[in-house]
């Protein structure tokens, strides 16, 4: 009974001796967990070894870990794969100041082309005074005093 306490759960390692017993008490406050992602990893490559039914139960509870745990891991892992294997977009990387000059341009341009229009619409409007002053019509606006 002199082996090593082995830092991962090996399924069929036999008994191993603990050096001393777990602190019976219980803490205050709980402390939240946190799991590295190569302790994940490693995690869920030995579930994914267990062969003998009750392996994953032992790991997990060797572990101090719930199904769960495993469950939502193979999951964060499936889905970093599949993001992995993404395709990714090419080309250049947009560079936002180039993006906000671009804007500015565009919207100088839509200033200009505003201002033209209301030139045209404010010459528009005079002839039609001029005209409503030789034909003797009411333009709608109060006669000059």
């Amino acid at each position: 009974m002199n082996q090593e306490i082995q830092p991962l759960f090996e399924p069929n390692a036999g008994n191993v001796a603990v050096s001393s017993p777990p602190d019976p008490e219980v803490a205050a406050l709980p402390k939240r967990r946190r799991f590295s992602a190569e302790y994940k990893r490693r995690i869920v490559r030995a579930a994914n070894a267990c062969k003998v039914p009750g392996d994953i139960g032992a790991l997990l509870r060797w572990e101090g870990l719930f199904s769960s745990h495993l469950t939502h891991w193979r999951r964060e892992i499936a889905a970093g794969e599949q993001a992995a294997l993404a395709p990714k977009p090419r080309g250049p990387k947009p560079e936002p100041a180039k993006a906000e000059s671009r804007r500015n341009e565009a919207l100088e341009r839509e200033v200009t082309r505003l201002r033209r229009k209301l030139e045209r619409a404010e010459c528009i409007i005079e002839a039609q005074k001029k005209l409503c002053e030789l034909l003797g019509l009411p333009t709608g606006e109060a006669p000059p005093r």
